[in-house]
């Protein structure tokens, strides 16, 4: 039987197909090959061994209860750390793996380092930040307008603690006449966001206030944790009365500080901004005061003017003045009138007098006037002209100057 090691399948030291690495050649493909088949990964472990020599960059191992991998964070990445790496601190990291060819070690391109507790709420919330982002819900056109001045202010906070007292002292000093109706709810644990979501719920269903505001005092990212969750979120979003949030200090940001319709930096900050200044306030309505008397005088004065113009014009237009106007017409036409009927009845009479002196010249009555008789018989009245035409003891009436003669005449005509 043959030995294995000598089959001719086998090549020999000698054998010119042989492909023989190099050190260096072997740790550089075996780093290729571990950055090429991990990701960007996120690790939870102790950190230990850690150091900082003077170039600035990180050298540690990151370890479990029975592993550990070294690791290395390069100064341009460690300079945004929020925290001071020590021995024995539970981190959390992201980063991808490499090796270290010069010593062929195995370990982790470290960018991104923080404190593990607060690390995965911190995850956690960039995470829900940025879905409900994408869900429109810190859509600025989605939020509402703060009254001017509300009526009553519903605080949504806990009834023990600094921020009620902070929220309270403002409204008092800025504009004391508010009512202010208080919702007592925890703000840290597990029961806080479930009491907040049911306080904002019932303060919309009341609809007894024109302005929320939900508030707490400072804290770590773990205290502020209520005001993070999803459910508190939608509940500001959806409720019917506008939300200011004043929690924690400043540079304190949470999920619902994004969501609500005003973001305060503290509580007493959310008071400065829910209410106006009682003296600013005051200052305005007496400048608007004073504006509008100054335009009620100019408006009085333009109407006064008008009103006596319509006056004038009324006076002449009355139908009074035109009545008296009329009567003055009529008592001068009538004046006219009576002028020009006793000069037509002067120069009538002047003409009645040619006439009747012309006729009194030709009648009869003249005639009679002067001793003559006008002799008609009696019976028919036909005038007498001839003592032929009358017979004897006919009847006749003699027309004198005075009056008639009834007379029988004796003697009639021959005929």
């Amino acid at each position: 039987m043959s030995n294995p090691l000598e089959s001719p399948a086998m090549a020999t030291p000698t054998s010119p197909d042989r492909d023989v690495y190099t050190v260096a050649r072997l740790n550089r493909e075996a780093r290729v090959i571990l950055e090429r088949g991990l990701a960007t990964l996120w690790l939870e472990a102790e950190l230990s061994n850690f150091a900082r020599p003077a170039s600035g960059h990180w050298y540690f191992s990151l370890k479990d209860s029975t592993a550990q991998v070294r690791a290395a964070m390069f100064r341009q990445r460690n300079q945004n750390v929020g925290c001071t790496p020590k021995d024995g601190m539970q981190v959390l990291v992201r980063g991808r793996v490499s090796l270290y060819e010069p010593r062929g070690d195995y370990q982790l391109i470290v960018d991104h380092l923080e404190e593990a507790g607060e690390g995965a709420l911190r995850r956690q919330f960039e995470e829900l930040k940025n879905r409900l982002f994408k869900e429109g819900l810190f859509a600025e056109e989605r939020k509402r307008p703060l009254p001017a001045l509300p009526r009553r202010i519903g605080v949504i906070t806990s009834p023990t603690g600094a921020a009620l007292r902070d929220i309270l002292h403002i409204l008092k000093r800025r504009f004391a006449a508010v009512r202010v109706l208080i919702h007592p709810v925890p703000v840290q644990g597990a029961a806080a966001a479930p009491a907040i979501v049911e306080a904002l719920r019932e303060a919309g269903t009341r609809r007894d206030c024109d302005v929320l505001i939900l508030a707490r005092g400072g804290g770590s990212l773990e205290d502020l944790r209520a005001f993070n969750d999803e459910r508190v979120a939608r509940a500001i979003c959806g409720s019917p009365i506008p939300v200011i949030t004043g929690i924690g200090h400043e540079v304190d940001f949470t999920i619902a500080d994004f969501v609500a319709d005003r973001r305060a930096p503290t509580p007493s900050g959310a008071a400065e901004i829910a209410v106006p200044d009682e003296r600013a306030w005051t200052r305005v309505i007496a400048d608007q005061f004073a504006r509008i008397a100054q335009l009620t005088q100019a408006v009085l004065a333009r109407r006064a003017d008008g009103l006596a113009w319509l006056t004038k014009r009324l006076a002449q237009a009355h139908p009074g003045a035109r009545l008296a106007q009329q009567a003055q017409r009529l008592d001068d036409l009538s004046e006219r009138m009576r002028l020009a009927t006793v000069h037509r009845l002067e120069l009538t009479r002047g003409r009645l007098n040619v006439v009747m002196r012309a006729l009194n010249a030709v009648s009869p009555l003249a005639t009679i006037d002067r001793g003559y008789a006008v002799v008609t018989r009696e019976a028919g009245g036909e005038l007498v002209r001839s003592r032929r035409t009358v017979r004897a003891q006919e009847r006749l009436r003699i027309r004198v100057a005075d009056g008639h003669i009834r007379a029988v005449v004796e003697e009639g005509s021959d005929d």
